[in-house]
């Protein structure tokens, strides 16, 4: 069993839900494309938005478990599921005011800061490495940093947690040299809702 279509995607129609589009099946895999992102491959029993698991597949549709509910897709289709608007995370600042916390990326653990002054999530290299990233592959490019201009590698990370926010397909750089820690930037906090209440921010997933 091998088929693949590649269907006219709408955009969500809800601004807070995971729209999940089925445009290929395979024998125990499906491709899907979560909020517009690049398409990717799952296999069965793997969680592909938050509360959202693929439980099977067949000839013709992806079957999914969604909060406790069965649903199925058809190939070629596409759901908004606005279960995901509820995730959320409340972070705590540290005696200098900032935000630190725990983030998985790809599956692997990394203490990141909230930086809403970068455009992307940015990694230093060993935490890339040890994440499993070939940044290598990427594309190249600069940026400008306090220390003047610096190489940094484009990637698409395929998943980052924080709390119970899970996003799928998250643009990041990778920097060799200078940066200290890795940062939270907009790519990911874009898709949130952040909210500032003195030493406390609740991030809430929107898209």
């Amino acid at each position: 069993m091998r088929r693949l279509l590649l269907p006219l995607l709408l955009c969500a129609g809800l601004a807070q839900a995971a729209d999940i589009g089925v445009i290929g099946l395979f024998p125990g895999k499906a491709v899907l494309v979560i909020d517009g992102a690049t398409p990717k491959t799952y296999a069965v029993g793997a969680t592909v938005a938050p509360g959202v698991t693929l439980t099977s597949v067949d000839q013709d549709s992806a079957s999914f478990n969604a909060s406790g509910r069965r649903q199925t897709i058809p190939l070629g289709a596409h759901v908004n599921h606005a279960a995901a608007s509820t995730a959320s995370v409340t972070l705590q600042a540290d005696s200098r005011g900032h935000f630190l916390t725990e983030c998985q990326i790809n599956g692997g653990s990394v203490r990141v800061l909230v930086d809403t002054g970068a455009t992307l999530i940015a990694l230093p290299a060993q935490d890339a490495l040890r994440l499993g990233i070939d940044y290598k592959k990427g594309q190249p490019a600069l940026v400008n940093t306090a220390n003047g201009t610096a190489p940094v590698w484009r990637v698409r990370l395929d998943s980052v947690k924080v709390g119970d926010i899970v996003l799928n397909q998250v643009d990041a750089v990778i920097q060799e040299n200078g940066l200290p820690y890795a940062l939270l930037g907009m790519s990911f906090l874009n898709r949130t809702e952040m909210r500032r209440d003195g030493d406390r921010m609740t991030l809430t997933r929107r898209f």
